[in-house]
């Protein structure tokens, strides 16, 4: 099928990964290491969450590196095993000890931070981005990929700590795993649950946004699920906590892991029963209802004050798919 053909749904950034995890390895610590010192072995380095990237041809790829390489030197754990590609293993590395310089563009940090970071052992046309910026430009599989490798060494580094006993952990299996070095406690990733949904009353979508977005940044409404909640119940309580509109018949519709830290966005499609708004000023700066003829023009790039969702995230997608009929 042409890709003009496909929904945009079914090409959700991060959802399109095929690497074999292969996790009946994770445990074979003696067969890790083999697989490592392999010549065709591959690590992509991360440096602050961000991964690092070639950037010497027309798009990005992931940078991925061979043992021994100078760029892999530095790291306070071991490499987190990613799977495998035709039998060579591919991990990932956190160096974000490495003292990587600053980029032209300032310091890293914030949600639309576009600076780059090089390494001073590495060639220019190697960089560190923020995944964010990258996403909409890469392979589905690297997308995947540094997904994964990002979301892994976030929950790492906020679980360096036993929550049983309060002693250090130590990561085992292939970094899948942490273990307590007092009580012996095991601790597992993590990944939050969120809802983002599609509101819609007739012909017109439910948009919000918040006052740090950049201007004319408009996106779905979205929240966390919360402990002994369904997924339709998140949707109509979140939607009703933030806009004061009520839900009714509430379907599911499609998922993105979203590493920024770690969680999996449930996008749902849900019919409003009124279109008066009361927004939680604690939540939102502003929300509106928007025709579809106003959102495919947006979708143009024609409207500098309605920018629909960032390309790559789900949000964009789904208002896509609505507004093109898919939905």
């Amino acid at each position: 099928m042409d890709a003009a053909e496909r929904s945009p749904l079914e090409t959700i950034t991060f959802a399109e990964g095929t690497r074999d995890r292969a996790d009946h390895l994770r445990a074979q610590a003696e067969k890790l290491a083999a697989l490592a010192a392999a010549p065709e072995a591959r690590t992509v380095p991360l440096w602050r969450g961000k991964p690092l990237f070639d950037l010497s041809g027309p798009d990005p790829v992931l940078a991925w590196r061979e043992a021994g390489d100078p760029s892999l030197a530095e790291a306070a754990e071991p490499p987190i095993f990613l799977g495998l590609e035709q039998g060579a293993a591919r991990f990932a590395l956190d160096i974000s000890r490495s003292k990587a310089p600053e980029g032209p563009d300032g310091a890293p940090g914030g949600l639309f931070d576009r600076s780059m970071q090089g390494h001073p052992a590495l060639d220019d046309t190697l960089q560190f981005a923020d995944l964010r910026n990258m996403m909409a430009r890469i392979s589905g599989q690297d997308a995947a990929d540094a997904a994964t490798a990002r979301g892994m060494m976030e929950w790492h580094r906020s679980h360096r700590f036993c929550a049983k006993c309060g002693s250090p952990s130590a990561p085992e299996n292939g970094g899948w795993r942490r273990a307590c070095t007092a009580c012996g406690a095991l601790h597992f990733p993590r990944t939050d649950p969120v809802v983002i949904q599609l509101i819609t009353k007739g012909d017109k979508l439910l948009l919000g946004r918040q006052p740090s977005w950049p201007r004319g940044f408009w996106s779905l409404l979205a929240g966390f699920v919360e402990p002994g909640e369904s997924l339709e119940a998140a949707v109509r309580r979140e939607t009703f906590e933030e806009t004061g509109v009520e839900v009714g018949k509430v379907r599911y519709l499609a998922s993105q892991p979203w590493p920024f830290p770690n969680s999996l966005m449930f996008a749902c499609a849900g019919e409003a029963l009124g279109t008066e708004i009361f927004i939680d000023e604690n939540e939102l700066e502003a929300a509106k209802w928007v025709s579809k003829l106003e959102l495919l023009d947006a979708l143009d790039g024609n409207t500098p004050d309605l920018v629909p969702g960032r390309p790559g995230a789900i949000a964009h997608s789904v208002i896509k798919a609505w507004c093109e009929g898919w939905i």
